[in-house]
């Protein structure tokens, strides 16, 4: 074996790391370009948003969960949705058989999402969701909750992850096409400037780039490529850099190498405002600020010894913490092997709060600004993050790296190599290629009811033969009117959610007009 280290971006690890020669970053958190952190005192003023996501088999179901995870201590909540409710499917749908309630919970329509909320504070509740081609139908569901619990969507708080790029480059819940996706998210923009302040219109989303196989350096360089790209449609659209930036988020996964995940949420935020300031000449200091969510790595989970998972989760949330994050979700042990149990997510919260009131990780702004080996690391990772900025910019950006297959093909060249280091045990996963026992046996695994999705279909079929189908009709004709003119469309699907027309109904309506997108085969 090579007596050479390397970081998982390639970066060459020296036994010992001399003094330096380069310029380090003498800013102050709170400072531009924000290196050391987006807040002057970060956690001494308040911990990071403790936002465990959640979400399986119906509103009803979830809504119990939530309130558990609340009574815990969660700060935050954080919807999972299923994979019939991400590409626009009502439950009774022949393509959601078989997926409704599974992979998160089944919403179909305004009915669904007041039982979600049921009994939660909307005006207190910071509340993300997981979203994103059905992204502005979702977004108008929340809005219509929060009217029925009196409250204003001016004081409504969380965030939508509406990146739809992302889903084209490594996840596959998209629906339409590039340039209608990118429209409704400009109009969500748009709307959310005058009426939703204290949301977040987009979590720009490297997390499922880095779980497809991407390096750390990818994951960034990719992710802030999108982010560009949504900024230039926004100018496009005759948005202000300064009135729309300071709203858009950002999501990164954190995975094994402690000391690399936080030399690249440091960088991340180093560039970005960079980026911001120069490329695009904000002047409003919180246009550029990168706030960030962190979900520890799925894709580090394993299967054998699923209890190892508990420790890998920590250190990975130390890392996050150390960078910084704005707001963390920390994997259960047991998600290698099915959904969260209930004991197995509040191991999970307990992981977060342990770190937050006993390891002393919070009390000190930054504690690793100074190291060599973080200056060194936080250096070479910039260098390898602007060579591959400077690459998808040399192939006119993200959208045409997307159509051309490029961020395809790096990452899988990416996740090919991991898998062989692997298994030529170049790097050691603890339980799996060395370290290796019998197996016990599985812990308990939580399955979802099989007769949940033959409620959540009977439900759906008895609000569908309460409406009045004139209505639905012609709210479904004023759907597709707006998406042919040059009108936001984002009031037209609240009144729509409103009056109960579903996810599946305004989504097809969307599809009779924009189309849906198929993947080139290259």
């Amino acid at each position: 074996m090579s007596d050479k280290k390397f970081t998982t971006s390639d970066i060459e690890i020296p036994i010992t790391v001399p003094k330096q020669d380069f310029d380090t970053d003498t800013s102050l958190p709170g400072e531009f370009p924000y290196t050391r952190g987006v807040y002057p005192n970060m956690y001494r003023g308040r911990h990071w948003t403790m936002r465990q996501y959640a979400g399986f088999g119906t509103a009803s179901e979830s809504n119990k969960r939530y309130k558990y995870l609340l009574d815990q201590g969660q700060t935050g909540l954080s919807v999972a949705f299923d994979l019939a409710t991400q590409i626009g499917y009502d439950s009774d749908h022949p393509m959601a058989k078989g997926e409704v309630g599974r992979t998160g919970v089944a919403i179909d329509s305004l009915a669904d999402m007041e039982t979600l909320f049921d009994g939660i504070p909307l005006d207190k509740v910071s509340t993300s969701m997981t979203i994103n081609s059905t992204a502005v139908i979702l977004l108008a569901l929340y809005i219509a909750v929060g009217k029925k619990q009196d409250v204003d969507q001016s004081k409504l708080m969380g965030t939508i992850q509406n990146d739809i790029l992302k889903e084209f480059i490594a996840r596959g819940t998209y629906i339409y096409p590039p340039t209608p996706s990118m429209r409704i998210i400009t109009d969500i923009f748009s709307y959310a400037k005058e009426n939703l302040p204290k949301f977040n219109t987009i979590s720009i989303s490297g997390y499922h780039i880095r779980e497809a196989g991407a390096t750390a350096a990818q994951e960034v360089a990719f992710t802030l490529s999108n982010g560009i790209a949504y900024v230039n449609a926004a100018l496009k659209a005759g948005l202000d850099i300064n009135d729309f930036a300071p709203r858009l988020s950002f999501f990164f996964a954190s995975h094994n190498n402690l000391f690399e995940e936080v030399a690249k949420f440091r960088i991340a935020r180093k560039l970005w405002a960079e980026i911001v300031k120069e490329k695009f000449k904000a002047t409003n200091p919180k246009a550029m600020l990168l706030r960030f969510h962190t979900q520890t790595g799925g894709s580090t989970l394993t299967a054998q010894q699923p209890e190892n998972n508990i420790v890998r989760t920590a250190i990975q949330a130390l890392a996050a913490i150390l960078g910084g994050t704005q707001s963390l979700h920390t994997n259960s042990f047991d998600e290698a092997l099915g959904l969260p149990t209930e004991k197995s997510a509040e191991i999970a919260l307990r992981t977060q709060q342990l770190l937050a009131y006993e390891s002393g990780v919070a009390d000190s702004v930054d504690p690793l600004a100074g190291s060599v080996y973080m200056e060194y690391l936080s250096k070479e990772l910039e260098e390898k993050i602007r060579k591959e900025l400077e690459t998808i910019e040399s192939k006119d950006g993200s959208v045409n790296c997307i159509d051309s297959g490029y961020f395809r093909d790096e990452i899988a060249s990416s996740a090919y190599k991991f898998q062989k280091q692997i298994e030529s045990e170049h790097m050691i996963v603890v339980g799996v290629n060395k370290f290796k026992t019998e197996e016990h046996e599985i812990p308990q695994i939580l399955k979802v009811d099989p007769q949940l999705e033959k409620n959540q279909v009977e439900q759906l079929t008895k609000l569908k033969q309460s409406r009045d189908s004139a209505k639905v009709s012609k709210l479904i004709e004023k759907i597709k009117e707006t998406a042919q003119s040059s009108d936001n469309i984002v009031p037209v699907v609240i009144e729509a959610v409103e009056n109960y027309l579903t996810v599946g109904e305004i989504a097809f309506a969307l599809r009779e007009i924009f189309g849906e997108y198929h993947e080139k085969h290259l």
